[in-house]
């Protein structure tokens, strides 16, 4: 018993020693930390980047304060194309940010210690590295630079890319952003916009084909549509050529009629096609001229 005794003693001594051991070294480690100096230099980096961030963030501000007067200024010349300016205004201003998140970014790691040098050389070697699976991005960059140059596509643009239709939302370096007519938004990387087809560049035709029956009087029907757009064509400016009648032509389906062309600004094909369609019906029903229509068909 005494023996057991001695050994448990022992141990228990063994422990103490030990743990009084580690908190002593533990204790001289806590003391020898020179904490005025780590306050110092967590404050002062603090101080930095409050700093930083402030002075970017007013940069930023009067930044965008000059691009905003400055593309104010160039809205108001006449010869100057909208579309073509807001894919400036843009463009710009995404870079300017960019430039500013950029230095904001650096700065804070000099003022935390990080070596931005260091780090900048090895992303120079990891991009080396990378560069042969990075052609597709390159691609883009390339291609949506000589798409601004050229000024193939500007923002508000309608526009068909491949598969792609409608109006161009938003034009970088990178992508291009088409808003379908249905409201899809469609993200396209520059690199697979090989054909460009801009609606928005030219006058765009409007359409109105009217059907008659074999026996109308295609004299009466021309004067009438002569007199409607002497009454309606004023009203719309937006009309660049008046319109064109091309005579009695085949429609198909076994129909014939008279076909009416009006060449428009772009956007407004359709608002005047309409407009000019039911002016026509409205105007030729009232003289008495039968406009045939498909029959209704009901299945039960």
């Amino acid at each position: 018993m005494d023996s057991s005794n001695q050994l448990d003693s022992s141990i228990a001594v063994d422990v103490v020693d030990t743990f009084t051991e580690q908190t002593n070294i533990f204790s001289k480690f806590w003391t020898s930390i020179d904490w005025s100096s780590i306050i110092s230099m967590v404050t002062a980096s603090v101080i930095q980047i409050l700093f930083f961030m402030i002075f970017f963030f007013v940069v930023k501000i009067i930044g965008n304060f000059f691009i905003e007067r400055t593309f104010e200024n160039y809205r108001k010349k006449k010869d100057i194309s909208t579309n073509r300016l807001n894919t400036l205004y843009n463009l710009t201003k995404n870079l300017f940010q960019s430039f500013v998140g950029f230095f904001l970014f650096y700065a804070i790691l000099s003022a935390i210690g990080i070596p931005v040098g260091t780090l900048l050389a090895g992303a120079g070697v990891i991009g080396l590295a990378l560069s042969l699976g990075a052609q597709g991005f390159v691609s883009d960059i390339v291609n949506g630079f000589f798409l601004l140059l050229e000024k193939q596509i500007d923002v508000g643009d309608i526009v068909n890319l491949d598969t792609v239709s409608g109006t161009v939302v938003d034009v970088n370096l990178k992508t291009t952003k088409v808003k379908s007519f249905d409201g899809t938004l469609n993200f396209v990387p520059n690199r697979y916009i090989t054909i460009v087809s801009n609606k928005s560049r030219e006058d765009m035709r409007a359409q109105v084909d009217i059907r008659l029956l074999p026996n109308t009087d295609i004299e009466k029907v021309n004067l009438i549509i002569a007199n409607v757009n002497d009454q309606i064509v004023p009203q719309y400016p937006d009309i660049t050529e008046p319109p064109t009648s091309l005579g009695l032509i085949h429609l198909g389906n076994g129909y014939y009629g008279v076909r009416i062309v009006i060449f428009v600004l772009h956007g407004h094909e359709y608002e005047i096609q309409n407009a000019f369609s039911q002016a026509y019906v409205t105007a030729l029903t009232k003289e008495g001229i039968e406009i045939p229509v498909n029959p209704l068909n009901i299945v039960q």
